[in-house]
């Protein structure tokens, strides 16, 4: 039970801390032995806010458990390695980090691509970012074995049929002849590597940046680094994150 949400039901304060059933709590209450704030409280309805309020049981000061912190890793994937966490593979993503915990890669990149990669063990945070209803960006740089004519990424952009499914708008923009960003809301199987190959090229790089709101900045291929507690705000916040002055991408 988080120590920083919303108001909750008094009783239900109560059950998480510990000290009984919910519907225990609710007799507690009806008694009289529950103090909020240095006031008794017998009305069912009451609510409290885990962060301000102080509650109290029989005289005795009651608080939430602390939740144990999340870990947030980020990696510069290098080629060929897989993300994965099965040990039946070749050379996987845990292989380059060094942690106690039981981290899981959030999406996954192909064995021949490369860049940024998320593991952490918020199973809440793996949904937000993995499910597309959610709008969260990730950023590709893409190189391509030919030039690439400013119609094949005007296609690309607007949306391709790729095994049998449409593929969303997705911001494209050129640069250089061969060279080009894309910027996805979703992630099927090896899209972009489909996508291009749609238009008659070859991708010979493959590059991710960005995901959300979190960068791969100046992270050398093989090395990985814990988020800081201001990304992992931005990354966990649950709404969109977009970057929105991105707006040529």
């Amino acid at each position: 039970m988080p120590t920083t949400g919303p108001d909750i039901r008094l009783q239900k304060f109560l059950a998480h801390s510990g000290i009984c059933s919910r519907r225990k709590a609710e007799t507690h209450i009806l008694e009289g032995r529950v103090k909020v704030n240095a006031k008794t409280v017998t009305e069912l309805g009451t609510k409290v806010n885990p962060r301000t309020d102080q509650v109290w049981f029989d005289g005795r000061p009651v608080t939430l458990p602390t939740e144990e912190a999340h870990t947030y890793i980020l990696v510069n994937k290098p080629p060929g390695v897989i993300t994965s966490c099965s040990r039946t593979h070749g050379k996987i993503i845990l292989d380059l980090v060094k942690t106690d915990k039981r981290v899981y890669p959030v999406g996954r990149l192909d064995k021949d691509s490369e860049g940024l990669v998320l593991l952490t063990d918020d199973g809440q945070l793996h949904n937000l970012l993995s499910h597309p209803s959610h709008d969260h960006e990730k950023e590709y740089r893409v190189k391509t074995l030919n030039s690439i004519p400013d119609a094949a990424l005007d296609a690309m952009a607007r949306g391709m049929m790729i095994d049998g499914v449409k593929t969303r708008k997705a911001k494209v923009s050129r640069l250089g002849k061969d060279e080009f960003k894309m910027v996805l809301k979703q992630g099927l199987n090896r899209q972009i590597r489909k996508m291009v190959g749609k238009t008659g090229n070859h991708v010979t790089r493959l590059l991710r940046v960005r995901m959300a709101s979190v960068t791969l900045g100046t992270l050398k291929p093989g090395e990985w680094r814990h988020l800081t507690p201001k990304e992992i705000k931005r990354l966990t916040s649950h709404e969109p994150v977009s970057r929105k002055k991105n707006k040529k991408g």
